[in-house]
């Protein structure tokens, strides 16, 4: 090899570990930005769908938007359009909707109350004449109560400031879901302590429930704030109504039930609620394959409850009634089932259920991703 080529393959050899040496050295790649929409065009758009539905459309908008971003959930279209339907059709874009005949449905609650704590409702009515921090005596403001909202500051007032509530009614407010996505107070105060609320507390959160931001932004993470194995948005919002994960535990239940040949509620609840002493029909079903399973009493118990979990579908239970069943049907079965749950509420004066839920809420999410999409298109 002449002198010439073999300084030119020497030379080229240097300069390839020079580049190799230089792109190791250099900036690593910036990070792939999160799918969705800038804060800008998210709340242009989100206003402009709803001029003519919603008052101060653009103060909705900010809150959606924040309590998107404050959770770091992407603005896409399809989280604005699940966020947006659920308000529209829980409250009609009101931050804390009028319920027909409270009243009514307040004393009754009261009498209830008094009757389980085993106290005379001539006394309640005497506590309840005494005058309420506002002037008005308990017993009028309940007679004029249009919101939730409302009849949550009533019971506050009246557990805080009358003996008598603190003892039928103790530290129970008996109004247990509220604001412009209807969701439960509950969950609101064990989001608050487990992660940091972006606004600042105004009283309480379940204050900050009954508000335009506070509502949004937890009803947003009630709806969003989870990870769901579903590849339609409609399971999600059943889980929305039904609970996180009825969806799937539904559609474990169907499999169970076809695999044992007994029937079971599809109502998304593998186990009984903690402290009850009977066994669920879920886990008598599951128990009835333990030995086909190669299961014991106890892994069966264990796996079933993950059914508030992300992980149910890691299970051996889960994954070995799958398996026994799609083996003897010859077929995949869904993952994924809608509850079948019929609503009971003091509010609700109809039959409804679950499945009417979720289809509506589905069909507005449509609407809207239509909408919202049109409107992208032709900026």
């Amino acid at each position: 090899m002449s002198s010439d080529s073999f300084i030119r393959r020497l030379s080229a050899l240097l300069l390839s570990l020079a580049a190799l040496l230089a792109g190791c050295a250099g900036p690593a790649p910036a990070p792939a930005r999160p799918e969705g929409l800038g804060p800008t065009e998210a709340r242009r758009v989100v206003t402009a769908e709803l001029q003519g539905k919603a008052t101060d459309a653009a103060g909705w908008a900010t809150d959606i938007h924040a309590a998107l971003a404050t959770q770091e959930l992407p603005a896409t279209v399809q989280n604005l359009c699940a966020v947006m339907a659920v308000i529209e059709q829980e409250s009609g874009w009101r931050a804390d909707p009028a319920v027909p005949g409270l009243p009514a449905i307040a004393w009754k609650e009261i009498e209830r109350r008094a009757d389980e704590a085993g106290v005379p409702m001539l006394a309640v009515r005497a506590a309840l004449a005494v005058d309420s921090p506002d002037g008005r005596s308990y017993a009028k403001r309940l007679d004029t109560v249009k919101t939730e909202g409302q009849l949550s500051e009533i019971f506050e007032d009246f557990i805080g400031m009358v003996p008598l509530g603190k003892r039928f009614l103790a530290d129970r407010n008996p109004v247990r879901t509220g604001g412009p996505m209807q969701v439960s107070v509950a969950f609101a105060q064990a989001h608050a302590q487990a992660h940091r609320y972006p606004y600042e507390v105004a009283g309480s959160i379940r204050h900050e429930v009954f508000t335009r931001r506070g509502g949004v932004y937890f009803g947003t993470a009630h709806l969003l704030g989870y990870e769901a194995p579903y590849d339609a948005p409609v399971y999600r919002f059943a889980d929305f109504n039904a609970g996180r994960y009825a969806s799937r535990n539904a559609a474990f239940q169907n499999a169970l039930s076809l695999a044992s040949g007994l029937p079971l509620a599809l109502d998304g609840d593998l186990v009984p609620p903690a402290g009850s002493a009977r066994l669920g029909e879920t886990e008598r079903a599951a128990l009835t394959l333990a030995n086909r399973l190669k299961m014991s009493e106890a892994d069966v118990r264990r796996d079933l409850q993950a059914g508030d979990q992300p992980g149910l579908e890691q299970t051996t239970l889960y994954k070995r009634v799958f398996a026994h069943v799609e083996a003897l049907e010859a077929r995949p079965l869904p993952r994924a089932v809608v509850p079948r749950i019929d609503l009971k509420s003091p509010k609700i004066t109809r039959k409804l259920t679950t499945e009417w839920f979720a289809t509506r809420v589905n069909e507005r999410h449509a609407r809207c991703v239509d909408g919202l999409t049109a409107r992208l298109a032709s900026r």
